[in-house]
């Protein structure tokens, strides 16, 4: 088995629970929530989960970013089933699912917002936790920022995904003609099932590699892949894949 990393080169108050919808094959529209949804990530994220059926309710405090990302998604998908809240707290509530899409030293706020109304959900952490210059990370060698957002949110489901792809990968997510893989690490096994299938949804091919203190390996992976894209510039294009017979 071979692991390489590949590269393509280029230049308020809050509303009670929401009545869910349904398929015509009658499984239920699950609703996620997306912290932090006018970011680089937060917004790739949200644009290619609204290809799926998916109700999405996008957070930030940047307004007039998110309006923009809402805008974008219902010009390539006018039927996407979207909307903006400005409240963390409340679109949480609504939610099946929770991705914290904030950098990593600004969880602790938003947990603040959502612990009460995140109990037995399933909170995405995508969160690299490097230092300001990159060249480390933050947290120490025994835990993970998933390790540590699970502490935050004991009676949460906290699932790892989309912290080893860039933003970039999320428009190009076949890469010189294979398919970003994008890990993704938990201790609840229906919830890594779920969050499995939002990772097929915006393109790459998910693979579970463990419980959440794999976490750990996952993050140091993406800034491996920072680093060598710095050196070599991949143009933040750059992604994962398992190579296998």
């Amino acid at each position: 088995m071979a692991f390489l990393a590949y590269t393509q080169w280029s230049t308020a108050p809050c509303r009670g629970n929401f009545a869910v919808s349904k398929r015509k094959n009658m499984k239920t529209k699950q609703t996620i929530a997306v912290i932090g949804a006018s970011g680089s990530m937060g917004s790739a994220i949200s644009k290619n989960l609204s290809k799926g059926n998916y109700r999405l309710l996008l957070c930030s405090n940047e307004q007039g970013k998110l309006k923009a990302t809402v805008q974008d998604i219902k010009k390539s998908n006018p039927s996407a089933d979207v909307e903006t809240i400005d409240c963390s707290r409340e679109a949480t509530w609504e939610a099946d699912i929770i991705i914290v899409a904030v950098p990593f030293r600004a969880e602790q706020e938003v947990v603040k917002k959502i612990k009460e109304v995140a109990n037995q959900k399933i909170v995405v952490s995508i969160a690299n936790p490097l230092n300001a210059t990159y060249d480390g990370l933050v947290t120490a060698p025994d835990t993970s920022a998933a390790e540590e957002l699970q502490k935050l949110l004991p009676n949460s489901k906290v699932v790892k995904a989309f912290n080893t792809t860039f933003a970039a990968d999320f428009t190009t997510p076949v890469i010189d003609g294979k398919q970003v893989d994008s890990f993704i690490a938990g201790d609840d096994e229906e919830a890594l099932q779920t969050v499995s299938e939002l990772v097929k949804t915006v393109g790459f091919n998910p693979i579970v590699a463990g419980k959440l203190p794999v976490s750990r390996i996952l993050e140091n992976m993406q800034f491996l892949l920072i680093q060598l894209g710095m050196k070599y510039n991949y143009n933040w294009l750059a992604g994962w894949k398992i190579l296998h017979k």
